[in-house]
């Protein structure tokens, strides 16, 4: 690579990130659906025409934006997560990164999260980094299924189809109630971030990360982890 070739590389690279600064900055101000390349450009200082040479289109930048936030939060799990420790620890660990991940990043778990963008329809681009924490959380109930088995409900006969292709879909070692769980797991884990996120606990739960840790120990259960004998989230305790 040439020295001039070199140095146009690293000056797209620190442009690319500046926008994407001065993005996120907007997304805390104004909100997804206001995010504007104009306004971006103007903030920077260049002409429009320059900027969509890094981002043809407001939802071009939205998508970056989107994957930089879901691999941002697929980090900090993964980063928690110790696979030497047991699952039910493990599964703890990695609820309680995201819910960490969240309120270090609230416009950004609102931009993945939240209210759906008006016009705005995410590529498959976006489908793997969205996958990464729920593929954790399934490698988690398998490494457990596969030691010692799961423990979790049996499955209502209505539901029996729907569970399979589940698991067929996600997890075809996996039983589907097992797979059916993890879907309701997953769902509920965000809802229950999302609830503290955006002040639906207030003056509900007070002592919002013990209250937090106990539910996320009921998901893990409910997926069928056992917890250990001096484990905190354990029923009535």
């Amino acid at each position: 690579m040439s020295t001039a070739h070199g140095a146009r590389a690293r000056a797209r690279i620190e442009v690319t990130a500046a926008i994407k600064d001065e993005a996120r900055r907007q997304l805390a101000a104004e909100g997804a659906a206001r995010l504007s390349l104009r306004a971006v450009a103007r903030e920077l200082g260049m002409v429009s025409s320059a900027l969509y040479r890094y981002f043809p289109s407001r939802d071009d930048l939205l998508t970056a934006l989107i994957i930089d936030a879901y691999d941002s939060l697929g980090e900090r799990a993964e980063a928690a997560h110790e696979p030497a420790a047991d699952p039910f620890r493990r599964w703890i660990a990695v609820c309680e990164a995201v819910r960490g991940w969240a309120l270090d990043h609230p416009h950004e778990y609102a931009l993945i999260y939240g209210s759906p963008v008006p016009g705005y329809i995410a590529p498959e681009a976006t489908v793997p980094p969205a996958a990464r924490v729920g593929l954790l959380l399934i490698g988690i109930a398998r490494d457990a299924h596969h030691a010692s088995g799961l423990t979790g409900p049996s499955l209502p006969a209505e539901l029996r189809p729907e569970a399979e292709r589940i698991a067929a879909d996600l997890a075809p070692d996996l039983p589907p109630a097992a797979a059916a769980a993890l879907v309701a797991a997953w769902a509920q884990l965000y809802g229950l971030v999302g609830f503290e996120l955006f002040g639906q606990f207030h003056r509900v739960v007070e002592d919002r990360e013990t209250f937090f840790r106990h539910a996320a120990g009921q998901l893990a259960q409910g997926v069928g982890l056992v917890p250990g004998p001096t484990e905190d989230a354990a029923p009535g305790r």
